[in-house]
Parts: structure tokens; C-alpha cells; sequence
């Protein structure tokens, strides 16, 4: 693994995005928290700061030692991360007495500097913060203001330490791309050498030496993540990689018997166990989301355990693991950023599975995933399927889950997708589902009356899963899903369309 850049987290909403603008520029990166940084930096060549919602003034202000960095590294403050080193470095920052958040731009570029070369006044930037540096320390010279924000780029002298004021890694910093590149690699000489290509020699060769001749057992869903995943631990360790496709009762209409025959002809050694009675009778009466999750990912571990046993010497179980789902459940590897939700298969395995860990995607974004696919030469049509939830639908049946219910979303959701395929809409939309709500509705159907359920269509654009937006539908399409729905499946009497983005809202409903 190409360990080139450190970005260490303060708990901002856009650490991610930072890590996103890096990996653009072919540049490997990892997200730490402040207070648990690396004990060997020796593979680092630039260290990042990220933002945080906390002030630096606050008594309980992250405070991270930097002595191993400072001066010795090139280092990037982003907001509180450049708050960070005036603050603690001689200089004022103050709670702001105007509003700055929003759209704004570099009107005064002032001194000849390697990190905003090509950087001309005007350029538009993001910003997002409460306080504001009112003062330099003394040993540092500005390098751009904004209209309202004198002090929004400095460097200290004698060394490749810069702060700004701004968020470089948002879409609305025009330039934030070219400022990376211009610290990362104008900078600190970070080689651009992270490509897909790169990525499969060098994963390849660490799983080779770390699974030797031992026996793996992947668990396949039929998704991008797992088949990525089960490809690239084929390339090393061929006929010892066992993968199982588990029917959890819990997947799209007749899935499981088109997934195994999606994956004849690729080599693989794939076995189907249908569970999926075990996950339904388990999960009866159970309402609360993470409990329902909680319930699929033990009984999901108890059906490899089982499994486990039928291949003799397994040592390791594989998962299709990618870095939303490690940021989503463990806070940014653990720092302070709350955690959203908890994943099946992020946390690792209970004490009586003697299986170890082995997740070769887990550093990955959905978007990278598909690009070392494409690489490895797998189907394009398995690389542009949507994201499918690991729990599957019992996070789309909000409430309790019962055969009846799975059996009515299943047909809706058959409809949905279907219709997106025929109407030429799947490959624009990014994920898509249905959702079977707890409640009924008052209709009408032949004169009569019925009081039937409700379902939610969602369907969303987005690059790796961290921020998504609804997509616009055609008017035309959804009053046909929306007819097909009704007539077609028995319970249901009305259907809505999901128009909510991420954030405030999550891609799944649960």
C-alpha cells in the first residue's frame, strides 16, 4: 500500500470529500484521527488537516502533537486545521462577526508561490466556519484574502507549511483540485502513481503473502464490492478461494438464481445456500432498524460458521468491504465524527468463528471499486449494477418483517428497476429502490374502498455513496411505475417518490 499522504480527522463532514480530490489526483491517502495518528510516519510524505466542527478557543479543543510533523513534513491546515496553527502558534483567531459560509472569492493573490500557481484572482472557493483568523503569527506570510476573509491563505516561513481558510475539497472551490495538486506534488513531491492497474499488482501481491496456501472462504452477494473482491483474491490465490452466494430471503425477485448463473463462466468456485427461512424466522416481531441489522449480520456470520466447517482448513473469510463502510460505522477510522449506521459486515467476527479477517477493498471508494473492475476485465453490465444493502430489504420494509411484506416489495421493486431498464434510465440513476412503509392509506379502487399500504421509490445520483441527490424522474415514467405498481401488486394502493438528499438524509431508509 502506497501510504503518501496522512490526513488527520478533526471530525469535519468533509474529510471524506478531502480524501476523494486526493485519490483524483492518482495519490493514495489515509484518513486518521487526530488523537490516534500513526506511530510510524516514515511512509507519509504530506500530512493534511482536516476541518472540525469544534473551535479552537474551546477548552476541549482537539489539540494533537505535531512535533513529529511540523517542519519536518510538508503539512496542509484546511479551516480548523489552519486555525489550528495560528492559534497555537502566536496568532488570534476570534469567533467572526459576519457570516462566513458560502460561495466566495480570492480577490487578492499576494505573494508568487509555488502553492497557488496558476491560481488567479477571482477564483471561487467555499468556506465554512464560525470563527475567522484575525491575526498571523509573526513567522508567516499571506498569501490570499477573500473580500471578507483577510487572512485565507498563509505559509509560515522557512518551511512547506501552509493553512486556508477555505474548503479546497468541495465542488464549489473551482481551483481546490489544482491548490492540492500544487501542495501535494509541486510541494511535497508525492509521486502520482495511484491507478487501478497499481492497485490490483500491488493488493494481489500482499494477499499472496498473506494467505499463502491457506483456504478462503468469500461470501458473494452478486454486487460490484464482493465480485471485485472475489476477482482480485482469485488473481492471487486461485482455486483456495471459496465463495459462498447466501439467499438471505432478503434479495430482489428471483436474485439468487440469477446471481449464481451471473457468475458461471467466470472461473470462480461459487456455492448457493439458501437461509433464507434461518433470517426470516429470526428477524419475526423485530422492529428497530440496527437490531434488524444487528440480527442479519450474527445469523449472515452463523451461516459461514456452518460453512466454514464443510471446507476443510479454511482459514480466512473474505469480504467486499469499502471505505464508506468503514467510515459510516467506526467514525472516520475511529475519530470523532459520529457514526451513521452499523454494517453487517464491518467490525469484525465473534470469538467462535476461527476465521480471519481478510477485506481487500476496505480502502476503497464504490467509484474506485469499479474502476480496478474495469481493469481486471469484468463485465461492464456486473460494474454498472446499482449498490444493493447488505441486509437487503429488511431495511427497506421499515417496521416489523414478515414473508407477506418481503413477497409485496419484491414485486414492487421489480416493477421499479425493470421500468428503469426499459425506459433506458439505469445507468443514470446511481442506486434505486423501494420501500414498503408501516402505515395504510385510504384508497379507492373499482368503487370500492381499500385501506392498503404506501410505498417509497428512491432513486439518487451520486460518485462513491458519502453524499447522493435525488434524481429527477421523468413525469411520464413514474405515473407508469406508479399505475404498474397499483394494479400489479396486491396491499399496495399508493405509491411517493423519494425527493431528499444526503445529507440531511441517507440513501436507505433505515
Amino acid at each position: 500500500m502506497q501510504n503518501n499522504v496522512l490526513i488527520l480527522d478533526f471530525g469535519s463532514q468533509y474529510t471524506q470529500l478531502i480524501a476523494r480530490r486526493v485519490r483524483e489526483l492518482n495519490i493514495f491517502c489515509e484518513i486518521k484521527p487526530y488523537n490516534k495518528p500513526p506511530e510510524d510516519l516514515s511512509g507519509y510524505k504530506a500530512v493534511i488537516l482536516s476541518g472540525s466542527p469544534h473551535s479552537v478557543r474551546a477548552e476541549d479543543a482537539p489539540h494533537p502533537d505535531l512535533s513529529d510533523i511540523r517542519g519536518k513534513k510538508p503539512l496542509l491546515g484546511v479551516c480548523y486545521g489552519a486555525q489550528y496553527l495560528a492559534h497555537f502558534n502566536g496568532g488570534s483567531v476570534e469567533k467572526s462577526n459576519t457570516r462566513e459560509y458560502g460561495r466566495a472569492k480570492l480577490a487578492r493573490i499576494y505573494k508568487n508561490d509555488l502553492f497557488l500557481k496558476d491560481i488567479k484572482e477571482g477564483s471561487q472557493v467555499w468556506m465554512s466556519h464560525a470563527d475567522t483568523i484575525k491575526k498571523l503569527p509573526e513567522n508567516t506570510v499571506l498569501l490570499a484574502s477573500t473580500n471578507d476573509v483577510e487572512n485565507a491563505a498563509f505559509k509560515f516561513k522557512d518551511e512547506d507549511t501552509y493553512g486556508i481558510q477555505f474548503h479546497p475539497e468541495v465542488y464549489h472551490s473551482t481551483d481546490g483540485k489544482k491548490i492540492l495538486e500544487n501542495f501535494l506534488v509541486n510541494i511535497a513531491g508525492v509521486e502520482q502513481t495511484w491507478t487501478p492497474d497499481a492497485f490490483v499488482d500491488t493488493t494481489v501481491a500482499e494477499l499472496k503473502e498473506k494467505i499463502g496456501e491457506d483456504k478462503v472462504i468469500l461470501g458473494l452477494s452478486g454486487g460490484v464490492d464482493s465480485s471485485v473482491a472475489a476477482v482480485l483474491l482469485h488473481k492471487a490465490i486461485g482455486k483456495h478461494l471459496h465463495c459462498i452466494f447466501v439467499n438471505n430471503g432478503l434479495l430482489r425477485k428471483n436474485e439468487f438464481e440469477n446471481v449464481l448463473k451471473q457468475y458461471e463462466g467466470m472461473g470462480l468456485n461459487v456455492k448457493g445456500v439458501d437461509a433464507s427461512a434461518r433470517f426470516l424466522d429470526e428477524l419475526e416481531g423485530e422492529s428497530d432498524p440496527e437490531t434488524k441489522r444487528k440480527i442479519i449480520g450474527r445469523v449472515f456470520v452463523e451461516v459461514f460458521d456452518d460453512e466454514s466447517h464443510k471446507v476443510e482448513n479454511a482459514k480466512w473469510l473474505a469480504q467486499g468491504t469499502i471505505y464508506p463502510d468503514v467510515i459510516e460505522s467506526v467514525s472516520a477510522t475511529g475519530g470523532p465524527s459520529a457514526t451513521i449506521k452499523s454494517h453487517h459486515n464491518v467490525g469484525g467476527l465473534p470469538d467462535f468463528m476461527k476465521l480471519k479477517v481478510v477485506e481487500p477493498l476496505k480502502m476503497l471508494f464504490k467509484d474506485e471499486v469499479r474502476r480496478v473492475g474495469k481493469s481486471m476485465g469484468l463485465d461492464p453490465n456486473l460494474l454498472g449494477r446499482h449498490p444493493f444493502p447488505g441486509p437487503g430489504l429488511a431495511i427497506r420494509i421499515l417496521g416489523d418483517i414478515t414473508r407477506e411484506k418481503v413477497a409485496i416489495l419484491q414485486e414492487v421493486d421489480h416493477i421499479f428497476i425493470q421500468g428503469l431498464k426499459d425506459w433506458g434510465l439505469y445507468d443514470d440513476v446511481w442506486q434505486a429502490g423501494a420501500m414498503l412503509l408501516p402505515v395504510n392509506s385510504v384508497g379507492v379502487m373499482g368503487d370500492e374502498r381499500t385501506y392498503e399500504k404506501c410505498v417509497a421509490l428512491r432513486a439518487v445520483e451520486s460518485t462513491d455513496g458519502m453524499t447522493a441527490d435525488w434524481v429527477n424522474l421523468p413525469y411520464e415514467f413514474l405515473q407508469k411505475t406508479s399505475n404498474d405498481i397499483i394494479n400489479k401488486v396486491p396491499g399496495v394502493n399508493r405509491v411517493v417518490y423519494d425527493i431528499s438528499s444526503k445529507p440531511p438524509a441517507t440513501i436507505e431508509w433505515e
